[in-house]
């Protein structure tokens, strides 16, 4: 008998690969063989994401060219667009079946109908009343030198430009015991970076309690540090409003805790921020951050910044260039304000027009280039040394790779024998645009 062949693709955040994970060992339970997105293949899943528009058509182009790929293959659409616009993806000629974030999950029940053609092709529930969560465990991140572990799911905040709260359903909590396993079964496997991820990770331990005892992302992370083995632990994008001071003794004292913090900011104007209903003021997130700075003075800062949300002035959006400058933010992570139907924001009557948002989206772009030019040079005078988690090897120079450091710089490394997934220790000894240089040591 023919074993019967799938391949996902995955679009969007680091929690849709860690599911799209979940999804693929759940069918390879039950015979399913998993092949890569560009082979011939029986069924193809796309994980979508909604976060913009532009993800919106990313995904829809997507499903598309695997269907000219293989119009005989089982199209399936799961994710966040599949949850927020079904029938914009069930219109799309070849898709069998649009499964809602309520559901995606549990694929592996529900293929012998699919294969059958007994299911409608619509299946999209309410995330209030129900969502699959993860009960088995993940062997490996296929395609990833780092692991990516779900430990939340959901937001319960609603910024009035955000679509996500209502593509991912209330915030829900993974048991520690769980997450414990599938990081100790990674661990086991050569892993030796784990990534923490979820919807609002800030929110962890929000209806997680056993007895007495009440959890929150602190003592997730201690927890998770008193594991053994050989890795380091790297925190997905967190909001700073969740910076207090329990949760910054622990990034500080935490050795296995990787030095480089994603803050989701999105703008540096106290009344932007107030609009976007945020949960923080701007000089509550200029204290926080600072003192997360004077206890890990070395730590390296990424965020998440909007350009253009609606009413931006020029004297607000110059607010978050400086944000950008104060804090120290080498990784900005810019994008223009996108128009979603649906959310508050919609409704402002003072749009910012698209080239006016382009423009500054560039602008952020280039204070963070900046920021970084500033920070490698500093780490080339001072001969700087990190341990880096090695990504690719040159196929052509096998002396040569790529990866990232701790606090998650780019580096090319030069001289020595190198394996994908290995961590190494190199040395600073150059810049070569927008990555480092280093060698062994």
């Amino acid at each position: 008998m023919k074993q019967h062949s799938f391949a996902t693709t995955t679009l969007g955040c680091k929690v849709n690969l860690f599911e799209s994970g979940l999804i693929g060992h759940s069918l390879q339970n039950i015979n399913w063989q998993q092949v890569n997105q560009t082979d011939h293949a029986d069924l193809y899943i796309v994980n979508t994401c909604t976060v913009t528009n532009e993800a919106d058509r990313q995904a829809r182009q997507t499903v598309r060219r695997l269907i000219r790929q293989n119009p005989q293959a089982l199209i399936v659409v799961t994710g966040c667009y599949a949850q927020i616009s079904p029938d914009a993806c069930a219109e799309i000629p070849g898709v069998d079946l649009v499964l809602g974030n309520d559901r995606k999950l549990d694929l592996h029940e529900l293929l012998p109908d699919l294969l059958q053609g007994k299911l409608p092709p619509v299946l999209v529930g309410d995330l209030n009343e129900h969502v699959s969560l993860p009960q088995d465990i993940i062997e490996t991140c296929e395609g990833h030198t780092r692991a990516f572990v779900q430990v939340q799911q959901g937001c319960n905040q609603g910024c009035t430009f955000c679509i996500i709260h209502t593509a991912r359903g209330p915030s829900r909590s993974f048991p520690i015991t769980l997450i414990r396993r599938q990081i100790e079964r990674l661990v086991l496997n050569g892993y030796r970076e784990i990534v923490l991820c979820g919807v609002d990770i800030g929110s962890y331990g929000e209806g997680l309690a056993t007895g007495s005892k009440q959890y929150n992302l602190a003592s997730l992370l201690r927890e998770v540090c008193s594991l053994d083995g050989d890795f380091r632990l790297r925190i997905s994008s967190i909001d700073p409003s969740y910076l207090d001071d329990e949760l910054i003794d622990v990034l500080a004292n935490e050795e296995r805790i990787c030095p480089h913090f994603h803050l989701s900011l999105q703008s540096g104007n106290a009344l932007i921020l107030k609009r976007m209903k945020r949960r923080y003021t701007a000089a509550e997130m200029y204290d926080r951050v600072a003192k997360l700075s004077e206890k890990i003075p070395a730590a390296i800062y990424g965020a998440d910044i909007m350009a253009g949300f609606p009413t931006e002035s020029d004297e607000a959006f110059q607010d978050s260039v400086l944000m950008i400058e104060k804090i120290g933010i080498a990784f900005p992570h810019v994008f223009s304000y996108s128009d979603r139907p649906g959310v508050p924001a919609e409704r402002i009557p003072k749009q910012v027009p698209h080239p006016v948002r382009k423009l500054r989206t560039r602008t952020l772009i280039e204070a963070g280039e900046r920021v970084r030019d500033d920070l490698f040079k500093r780490m080339l005078e001072n001969r700087h040394n990190a341990t880096v988690l090695i990504e690719k090897v040159d196929k052509e120079n096998a002396d040569q790779a790529t990866g990232r450091s701790a606090e998650y710089l780019p580096i090319i490394i030069h001289g020595g024998v190198f394996e994908p997934g290995n961590l190494i220790n190199v040395q600073i000894t150059g810049i070569d645009g927008s990555r480092l240089i280093a060698r062994p040591v």
